[in-house]
């Protein structure tokens, strides 16, 4: 149900952006600089330290 929401605000999406995408990049940046350093580097925390590699 939420893809199907998403995609109906995205398809009623004005021209016109609500948030400019210098201010979602600049957000982004804070919150990887706030993040631990272990879960920013995907190999090194999070998943990747439980999953053993398939064969």
């Amino acid at each position: 149900m939420k893809a199907v929401n998403a995609a109906r605000m995205a398809l009623r999406r004005t021209s016109e952006p609500r948030v400019c995408l210098d201010k979602v990049i600049e957000t982004m940046y804070e919150t990887g600089k706030d993040m631990n350093a272990k879960y920013r580097e995907t190999s090194r925390g999070g998943l990747a330290m439980k999953i053993v590699a398939c064969d």
